[in-house]
């Protein structure tokens, strides 16, 4: 007698069918983002600590050496990476596809140009900023980059989770500033970055200097065996805002070419590893 077959239940065949669906998802946008060598995230397990600027003066400076670079924007709550660029076009639709704006040398994608008032508040569930999220990550037609650097949202919550989840990411740049609660901070998200398998390329310390000190940023990559990829300091050329400041202040410029030098190193040394 042959055993008569087993028919799911309801909830299993729920279970199989998200599953289904979670597969199709990453497969199309791993598919989507093929021609892109490198993704780096910028996070920060605080907000407040200039991962945004961090993210844009990076991405601005890789163009200035001559990169493709885009810049996906993805916290959905807050979304301020057109506001620092002082990008106002939106991306158009092609064959169903966003064509990102660009500015600076910069692709961009973010979920500020499509709110109809800047000030307004995005109150949104975890479900919609999941749906949100690969929406752009499977509708963005970015074409061939060599960097794609994207801006997390702060925290360990759904948006970032979302993200480290479902796009095939090189690596993080945490940042942090001096003081021990952004430290604090910063080391639960490296904690959770690790739990996911997913690659630090190293610390950022933002905001340097006698306000608020120096060092944390430093202390935390000696403990936790990972890269220091630079120091920022708190200064007056962040005032002008016509552009990134990387691309008005020599200064800050050199600051950032130091990181940018330490995470393509930590990068070669992550290809190695594979």
């Amino acid at each position: 007698m042959t055993t008569p077959q087993r028919v799911p239940t309801p909830q299993e065949q729920a279970r199989l069918e998200s599953i289904r669906k979670t597969w199709q998802q990453r497969r199309a946008i791993t598919q989507n983002l093929s021609k892109i060598r490198t993704k780096v995230a910028v996070y920060s397990g605080k907000g407040g600590v200039g991962k945004t600027t961090i993210a844009v003066n990076l991405a601005a400076l890789l163009a200035k050496q001559g990169r493709s670079v885009g810049l996906l924007d993805v916290d959905i709550d807050c979304p301020n990476v057109i506001n620092v660029l002082g990008i106002t076009e939106p991306p158009t639709r092609v064959d169903g596809k966003l064509a990102p704006s660009e500015k600076f040398g910069v692709k961009v994608v973010s979920m500020g140009f499509f709110q109809q008032k800047e000030d307004e508040a995005i109150i949104w569930r975890g479900p919609m900023v999941h749906n949100a999220i690969n929406q752009f990550l499977q509708l963005t037609q970015w074409g061939d980059l060599d960097y794609l650097v994207v801006d997390l949202p702060p925290g360990t919550s759904d948006s970032p989770l979302t993200v480290m989840q479902t796009l095939p990411l090189d690596g993080f740049v945490m940042v942090t500033t001096p003081q021990k609660l952004a430290q604090l901070d910063a080391k639960r998200s490296i904690n959770m970055v690790r739990k996911l398998n997913v690659k630090v390329l190293g610390i950022v310390e933002n905001y340097t200097g006698d306000i608020f000190g120096r060092g944390a940023g430093e202390a935390l990559a000696t403990e936790l065996g990972v890269p220091f990829l630079g120091s920022m300091a708190l200064r007056s050329d962040y005032r002008d805002e016509t552009k990134p400041t990387v691309l008005t202040s020599p200064t800050v410029r050199k600051e950032y070419e130091r990181v940018v030098k330490g995470l393509k190193a930590s990068l070669a040394e992550a290809t190695k590893a594979k």
